[in-house]
């Protein structure tokens, strides 16, 4: 009960955080445009072109379906599964990501999980490398973007851009190296991160560990150097579709100088955005994207605005309606899942 406490008014102490950061950051550019004009916001997003969404919004449909791949990789130690069967627990728990925020993110491996009669422990394991290797790929994609593309390097502030490419590999190193020593002693990392945290937080220290070796067990999902290969490459295929999704609305837009590795740019602008994401409202994500196409691709504001808006629906809203209508089919209620899960969740880490 201590420790729920603890979390609990930790949580609430983040999330006063973030929104002071974000209100911060709206104040700061709508200083910025006092001129906004919202007849000119409504044209721009009237003007859109209808056949580069489209194209946009089905590249992240397939993306869904890759995302099912790579899961299928994961469970074939234990169980052959075709990745079609996966990909309908896939969009559902993208839809409850969308409606519910970080609380929605577990509903993805409860759904496979009961689907597939396997422990809601193994899945979360699963799901926790999958976010590990995504985030790898897409700030690998990203560094690739800032340290060699030559449209990026005419962009204003490319030397600041330069030092955060080299810093994303950096720690990317850094990540891999502590990646291999999990999966090779995941007991002992375990103790060491329990030592360590309960000297600073000791409510915290049991949980840290148990987190830790729970994910170092679900680095063995990754059974042969063959599957490694194979989950590497669709977690880089995925991120660049999603690029490729960027590239698209831009082009709708019509916005000058569009290129792959400016896509990338904002793309991984927008990763780094999501940091400062509210539960189950967000802003962090749109604010940087808005942010980069103002001031770094030189967009109008108002274009900045319907472009960074349009980018949110079709990467991240628009798989709700499908989503729904496949959660209804199968008779699920994503607050109910999202419950259940949370308390397997819980269940498992006092364990």
């Amino acid at each position: 009960f201590a420790s729920r406490t603890f979390m609990s008014k930790k949580r609430i102490l983040v999330t006063a955080g973030l929104f002071a950061l974000l209100v911060l950051a709206a104040w700061l550019q709508v200083r910025e445009w006092k001129r906004f004009d919202w007849g000119v916001f409504v044209k721009y997003t009237r003007d859109a072109r209808r056949p580069e969404l489209a194209v946009a919004l089905g590249l992240i449909y397939t993306d869904y379906f890759l995302r099912a791949v790579r899961w299928k990789i994961f469970l074939r130690p234990v169980r052959r599964v075709p990745a079609a069967r996966l990909t309908a627990p896939t969009i559902i728990g993208f839809t409850g990501t969308a409606l519910l925020g970080r609380a929605g993110e577990i509903v993805r491996p409860y759904l496979i999980a009961r689907r597939e009669g396997l422990s809601f422990a193994s899945q979360m394991a699963v799901w926790t490398v999958e976010r590990v290797l995504d985030t790898a790929a897409a700030f690998f994609l990203f560094a690739l973007a800032l340290l060699f593309a030559p449209d990026v390097q005419v962009l204003p502030h490319y030397d600041r851009f330069r030092l955060a490419g080299f810093v994303l590999v950096f720690i990317l190193l850094a990540v891999g190296v502590g990646l291999l020593l999990l999966r090779r002693n995941s007991a002992g990392v375990a103790a060491w991160v329990e030592r360590v945290f309960s000297r600073i937080a000791p409510p915290l220290a049991h949980q840290a560990a148990q987190r830790a070796k729970a994910f170092g067990e679900g680095l063995h999902t990754i059974h042969d150097l063959a599957s490694l290969f194979q989950i590497a490459g669709l977690s880089l295929l995925i991120w660049m579709v999603i690029a490729a999704a960027y590239f698209e609305v831009l082009r709708a837009y019509s916005l000058p100088g569009v290129t792959v590795g400016r896509a990338l740019v904002l793309m991984g602008s927008a990763m780094v955005g999501s940091i400062l994401q509210l539960p189950a409202v967000g802003g962090g994500t749109q604010l940087a994207t808005i942010g980069v196409l103002h001031f770094i691709l030189g967009a109008d504001p108002e274009v900045a605005t319907s472009c960074g808006i349009m980018l949110w629906l079709v990467t991240f809203m628009l798989v709700t309606p499908v989503g729904l209508i496949l959660a209804h089919r199968e008779r699920i209620s994503f607050r109910e899942a999202t419950r259940i899960a949370a308390q397997e969740e819980e269940k498992d880490v006092g364990d």
